[in-house]
């Protein structure tokens, strides 16, 4: 497995490249698996990112400030976050759970990233660990200026349009794969007055409508 792209992208070459590959190792392929490296990158994930809306967002209150950080470590945006690596093709796991396509699940991902960042920080430390989400999470972190309004995707975006006086979007569902306690959904959205449209995937309707929402009111909002 040729690790280098994978370093370059997160901008962290290992000392100890061991630690890259547990973190890659899912528990159907063996021992030494990802599960400790995830528990630790949890909590890194969540220290680095409480500190980041804190120095970002100096006015927001503790309930607002613990709302957004419950959005970025959440499965769907960790999701984002691997699928951006194109983390499911550094995976090593089980040939069952390869053929079930595992290697795309957003669970397996999310972990996969949790993992990663507890690689990091082993090998590196804290700061090291810090700067890379950092990097890796800029964009959803840049994001938070318009979530702090307490407003999520759906509703920023009919709001756009309505004072664009425009018609609001349709949003419909495009495919759902997997096991019904594993389903994975991708909603499009649409905004025909504008010839928009956009997808979002996620582990229910919901989730993948807002991201969905999402793209589209960043498309809209960036080219006008």
């Amino acid at each position: 497995m040729d690790l280098d792209l994978l370093q370059k992208a997160i901008g962290h070459r290992f000392g100890n490249p061991d630690l890259l590959r547990e973190a890659l190792t899912h528990r159907s392929f063996g021992l030494p698996h990802n599960e400790r490296l995830e528990y630790l990158g949890d909590s890194v994930l969540n220290c680095v990112v409480s500190g980041e809306l804190f120095t970002r967002f100096p006015d927001l209150k503790e309930g607002e400030l613990s709302r957004l950080r419950a959005h970025h470590v959440r499965q769907e945006s960790l999701h984002l976050a691997a699928r951006a690596l194109d983390l499911g093709n550094y995976l090593r796991m089980g040939e069952g759970e390869l053929k079930s396509g595992g290697f795309a699940r957003p669970s397996i991902l999310a972990d996969a990233f949790e993992a990663l960042v507890g690689a990091v920080y082993v090998d590196a430390g804290y700061e090291v660990a810090q700067s890379v989400l950092r990097r890796l999470l800029e964009t959803q972190l840049g994001e938070s200026a318009a979530e702090s309004s307490g407003k999520d995707p759906k509703t920023m975006l009919q709001e756009h349009l309505q004072g664009l006086r425009l018609d609001l979007p349709r949003y419909s569902v495009v495919s759902t794969k997997g096991a019904a306690h594993d389903q994975q959904f991708e909603v499009e959205c649409l905004v025909d007055s504008l010839a928009v449209r956009t997808v979002g995937s996620g582990t229910s309707r919901r989730a993948a409508e807002q991201e969905a929402a999402q793209r589209a009111y960043e498309k809209i909002a960036h080219e006008r």
